[in-house]
């Protein structure tokens, strides 16, 4: 008889988690018990939200959210970042990743959640619009670029749609990952965050306007690599700086994409063009 029951944070349960993450993806190093306490637990926006399936006393299937604060449509509103979902491999075809996503939704809505928003890939998108009515908005960019002094975008909230309202707590909750830690820098008027993604050769990075950040953040310890990665959206208008160029799309492994979906019916569709986000706004590296 199979049960949905929401999320626990237990040691055992995200013991649970880490195993059944371990046979649907045993290639991925990350889902170990501290990364997971760090994910699900320690966020200062909040606990994880979502649910599992259950068979008796075996954990089948999994889906879990975790909580954002956006500006969307110029308002500060709680949001949810569509994150993890495993389906053990003797349940899979049974709908349950669907069952448990349209499960959180509804709670989510009670809650007071405006929208949840995530990055799929091409595999994973068609079902999070034909199954979840969610909004394709439009492909990531991705761009290589050289230096450490030199920007990619800077926009202005006056031309979002979209964006993570970022705070120093957050910020540094999200630097302090466990499995790949965020380095950082500042200048006179931006924040530089730099994440390992292949080694010491190459960084994934993004910035942040100063003045948008509560409180000071402390010094970043260690220097990034040359060699920088920029994985996100920024408005249009803004083409990025001449020291990056775009990754073809022939050459990206998984080309992603940035899914919405409103739960509150505010704002129920959003504009291609105008948002902003990078590698910090969902969990890439």
């Amino acid at each position: 008889m199979y049960q949905i029951k929401p999320l626990e944070f237990s040691e055992r349960s995200l013991q649970e988690y880490v195993a059944l993450f371990s046979v649907c993806f045993p290639k991925a190093k990350k889902y170990d018990i501290q990364y997971l306490r760090w994910l699900y637990c320690e966020n200062p926006w909040g606990y994880a939200s979502g649910f599992d399936m259950w068979d008796g006393n075996k954990l089948a299937a999994h889906y879990a959210c975790i909580p954002f604060q956006t500006l969307v449509g110029g308002s500060v509103v709680n949001t949810l970042l569509s994150l993890n979902t495993a389906t053990h491999p003797a349940y899979q075809g049974k709908g349950f990743f669907t069952k448990l996503a349209e499960q959180t939704f509804q709670t989510a809505m009670t809650q007071g959640y405006d929208c949840v928003f995530g990055v799929a890939n091409a595999n994973s998108t068609p079902g999070f619009i034909r199954k979840l009515g969610f909004q394709l908005v439009e492909p990531l960019r991705a761009m290589v670029g050289v230096g450490r002094n030199h920007t990619v975008a800077m926009p202005s909230q006056a031309n979002l749609q979209f964006l993570t309202n970022w705070t120093s707590a957050a910020l540094k909750w999200r630097c302090n990952n466990p499995a790949n830690p965020v380095s950082h820098s500042g200048s006179t008027d931006i924040v530089q965050f730099h994440a390992n993604c292949m080694g010491k050769l190459l960084c994934a990075y993004a910035e942040l306007p100063l003045h948008v950040i509560d409180s000071p953040l402390a010094a970043a310890e260690r220097n990034p690599s040359i060699l920088r990665l920029y994985l996100g959206l920024f408005p249009t208008g803004l083409s990025g700086n001449r020291y990056y160029a775009n990754i073809p799309m022939r050459l990206r492994p998984s080309p992603l994409n940035f899914i919405y979906r409103s739960l509150s019916g505010r704002i129920p569709r959003l504009n291609e063009g105008e948002i902003s986000l990078s590698f910090l706004d969902f969990d890439a590296y």
